[in-house]
């Protein structure tokens, strides 16, 4: 028996404020998109390198204040280069935590939270 990679499904409540965090912020890309008819609440997957993402209007959908874990091959340069926009709504640090790694937590415009991590370096 073999498992695939899980997808997460985040709450989100405003489309233009989960495009501006996700896409433009976190530089993730917009695969597809999908609403029953125009109006409707939107499901979307994203992506960045080989982590997919679910973000859902859909009520019953995901948790808000949900916490993912993404691993991350330099979490420092991917801290400066969110830095490095300005971002009016997350200034993200960089932890060494005891267990060994290497972390960055965001919380997203919805209450939930990505925590981007890398193994430490100890």
């Amino acid at each position: 028996m073999k498992f695939g990679p899980v997808t997460p499904i985040l709450r989100i409540f405003d489309e233009t404020k989960a495009r501006e965090f996700y896409v433009d912020f976190l530089e993730f890309k917009v695969d597809w998109e999908h609403r029953f008819e125009p109006g409707l609440p939107l499901y979307m997957g994203i992506s960045k390198d080989s982590v997919a993402v679910h973000l859902s209007e859909h009520f019953g959908d995901g948790t808000p204040g949900s916490h993912v874990r993404i691993a991350c091959g330099d979490v420092d340069a991917y801290q400066q280069a969110l830095l490095a926009k300005k971002y009016k709504h997350a200034r993200p640090g960089v932890q060494d935590q005891p267990w060994g790694a290497r972390e960055m937590t965001i919380s997203d415009p919805f209450g939930n939270k990505l925590t981007f991590w890398m193994p430490s370096e100890k």
